[in-house]
């Protein structure tokens, strides 16, 4: 394995010779060319100067429990070829934790970034390509940023984010001198990534100080985040995300429905998107159906009455009040099935 040191200034070099002008810092046109919506519909993603799909291609659990290797690499090609090309995975995403409703025992180990790879090396320049770190020790980190970027076959990344920022203990240790994040910073610095971030599936004020610690592009938080049912809107982290300008993400927006009778996935879809404040939803996406589906959700979307949003926010109430959530429990991995 390559020293950091080497690392990092072998991947600065070649990244910038790849991508030119379009990657350095400061740059003011808007960082989209080569991606191609196909029609989906877009927002300007924070002050990142890229736009967006509605939904960005979540590539965790479920897209690792595709049994077929063929079919996984049809669905990343069709949504790539259909204008999903946010695609958002994770060093840690695998098929090794517990399974999906309806999956088998899988007979062989599965890594979402290895998959990704088998498309990422001959169309990367039409893909933004977002994945996350989730060491906390250093040598660690640096360890895994260099895995990642071997197994998506590729010497640049257009996001990196910290992996499941949830307790201002996981804050403070992070934020120590020569810590990950800054180590995320350096990779910006060094142009490895483009763009940071981190997410987050706890603690609202761990996401809303982590924004006070650096000055990271974007941030993924989950649904039970908002919109906050308890607590002062003004103290939750998605005001932050507002006031900072941040790329904003928006994930567990379907899972509702295992844990609240009566939900549809559509609604619960509809109702996300039609939020005020996220751009997007990282969406996990498992088959070329729920693709289509999404495509079809997305093209036809129209923002929910308020009288509906209202009628959801009350079959949501707990939800929101992190009743039976798996990802509000310690033992929770992030990607992984939890039943």
């Amino acid at each position: 394995m390559m020293k950091r040191r080497d690392f990092l200034k072998t991947t600065a070099s070649a990244s910038l010779a790849l991508v030119g002008i379009g990657l350095m810092a400061g740059c003011t046109n808007e960082r989209s060319a080569g991606y191609d919506p196909k029609g989906l519909p877009t927002t300007m993603f924070g002050n990142t100067g890229v736009r967006i799909p509605r939904m960005v291609l979540g590539l965790g659990s479920r897209f690792c429990h595709i049994v077929s290797e063929q079919e996984a690499l049809d669905m990343l090609v069709f949504a790539l070829d259909n204008g999903f090309y946010y695609w958002d995975t994770a060093h840690t995403y695998d098929n090794t934790i517990a399974l999906p409703p309806g999956r088998s025992q899988p007979s062989k180990l599965v890594i979402s970034e290895v998959r990704l790879g088998e498309v990422v090396k001959t169309r990367r320049k039409e893909i933004f390509l977002s994945t996350k770190v989730a060491a906390r020790d250093p040598s660690e980190a640096m360890k895994q940023i260099e895995l990642s970027m071997k197994r998506l076959q590729t010497d640049h990344l257009d996001m990196l984010k910290i992996h499941s920022v949830d307790s201002m203990d996981d804050v403070n240790q992070m934020s120590q001198k020569g810590n990950l994040i800054d180590i995320l910073l350096r990779m910006k610095e060094e142009k490895v990534t483009r763009l940071i971030g981190f997410s987050c599936h706890g603690d609202p004020v761990a996401a809303r100080e982590m924004n006070n610690r650096a000055p990271f592009d974007s941030m993924l938080i989950a649904l039970n985040h908002y919109p906050p049912v308890t607590t002062n809107r003004i103290e939750t982290a998605t005001q932050t995300a507002k006031e900072k300008q941040m790329g904003f993400l928006l994930m567990k927006s379907v899972r509702p429905r295992e844990t609240v009778e009566g939900l549809h996935v559509i609604d619960l879809i509809k109702y996300a998107l039609s939020l005020d404040g996220p751009h997007a939803l990282a969406l996990g996406m498992d088959s070329m159906d729920v693709v289509k589906s999404n495509i079809d959700i997305l093209k036809n979307f129209r923002k929910m009455p308020l009288e509906r949003m209202r009628e959801l926010t009350v079959q949501l109430a707990p939800f929101y009040r992190h009743e039976n959530l798996p990802w509000m429990q310690k033992e929770y991995l992030d990607g992984h099935w939890k039943s």
